[in-house]
């Protein structure tokens, strides 16, 4: 299939998305939370509810949670007015956007990433009755949907980093395939990292100050291979292989033997194939028990093209003193019974109380888990 082919098929695959209708967002208490397994002393409940098509948030200085929607064109602000950790209520900020996923919030504006462009809405904690007209950040990123959706933040150098996936499965065109970062006024766009096939989630580490970033591996290469990739960019100007190479050593049939494996930056950790890991990040609260501390939390969205669904899950990857891998393993599972989901998690938000929040674009939730050490078997009185 060519190029052409392939960016048509996104277009009407995106199309025939936007167009379905949802029956309704789910109720909260219409939810099986008894089915999530986590850890003892952990539980998890929902935030909020009826925020179709939940991804990204972000957190404003009042405690304002801000969401960014894929399918619902839509980007949301959610309080919590009686601090009680459940919402009060949902507002619209904006809607009708193309493919809004990524959102983030920097000196009281609300930044939010839909295809080609970067928007921003300022003083927004203020109108949230009555927002503003967004002002036109950068608008000239490419227009393409297939991967065009997108995840941001902020990084500790002030430079808001924004994703170009590959605008097909596999495929090599300049300009794609990247992750960008830029002033935060869209001035001096350039280039950080490069061969990442579509990253939709990145953190930086609170020790080293270095990203780490997810990255969805290709399709139509069988059920297990390749691997989808938890890489560590701890300078710009890397490449992570893709078109070429596939996790550590996957040689792409179409464009491997233009570029040897050997020539690029290898995973920190190959994740499961198909698992489609979203928006990672790194546990900077103190509620958690120790082990937590500083580790990487990576919700896996969950497999389309596989014989048996994968995913639909929230791993952890831990790290050593050297911030090395040294495991990876399932943190919160169940939202996929029997090849059936009535959950996706997509993104993770670390509260000030150290409690983490977890959006799901399928329930169209905000779920919290909690830690209560009391409730630990034979924990002291």
């Amino acid at each position: 299939m060519t190029i052409v082919a392939l960016r048509r098929l996104s277009r009407w695959t995106v199309a025939a998305m936007a167009c379905w209708m949802f029956a309704g967002n789910v109720n909260a208490d219409e939810l099986p939370l008894h089915q999530i397994q986590l850890p003892e002393g952990f539980k998890i409940a929902v935030f909020a509810d009826n925020v179709e098509n939940a991804r990204q948030m972000a957190l404003g200085d009042d405690g304002t949670l801000y969401v960014g929607s894929r399918r619902a064109g839509r980007v949301y602000a959610v309080t919590d007015d009686d601090s009680d950790y459940v919402a009060n209520k949902v507002y619209t900020i904006d809607q009708n956007l193309d493919l809004p996923s990524g959102v983030t919030y920097r000196d009281g504006s609300l930044y939010v990433a839909a295809i080609s462009r970067v928007l921003r809405y300022d003083n927004i904690a203020q109108q949230l009755n009555s927002p503003p007209d967004p002002v036109v950040v950068r608008g000239d990123l490419p227009t393409e949907e297939h991967h065009g959706w997108k995840f941001i933040a902020f990084g500790p150098d002030g430079k808001l980093y924004v994703p170009v996936g590959a605008p097909c499965n596999v495929c090599d065109e300049a300009g794609y395939a990247t992750i960008k970062r830029m002033n935060a006024d869209g001035s001096e766009l350039e280039d950080f990292a490069y061969g990442v096939r579509n990253s939709v989630g990145f953190d930086w580490d609170p020790v080293t100050k270095d990203l780490w970033f997810t990255d969805n591996g290709r399709d139509l290469l069988g059920d297990d291979i390749p691997p989808c990739e938890l890489n560590h960019a701890h300078e710009a100007g890397l490449h992570f292989g893709f078109p070429f190479c596939h996790g550590d050593d996957v040689s792409d049939p179409a464009f491997g033997e233009q570029r040897a494996c050997s020539e690029f930056v290898a995973p920190a950790q190959n994740l499961g194939a198909h698992v489609a890991p979203l928006g990672m990040t790194f546990y900077t609260g103190r509620q958690f028990p120790e082990k937590y501390h500083n580790q990487i939390f990576i919700p896996e969205h969950g497999s389309w093209n596989r014989s048996s669904k994968v995913g639909y899950r929230i791993t952890m990857v831990t790290l050593d003193e050297n911030r090395q891998v040294v495991d990876y393993q399932p943190f919160a599972t169940g939202w996929l019974q029997n090849e059936q989901s009535w959950g996706r998690p997509v993104d993770l938000l670390v509260l000030p109380d150290g409690s983490m929040l977890v959006s799901d674009d399928q329930a169209g939730v905000i779920y919290r888990i909690t830690y209560d050490a009391a409730t630990v078997t034979g924990a002291a009185p």
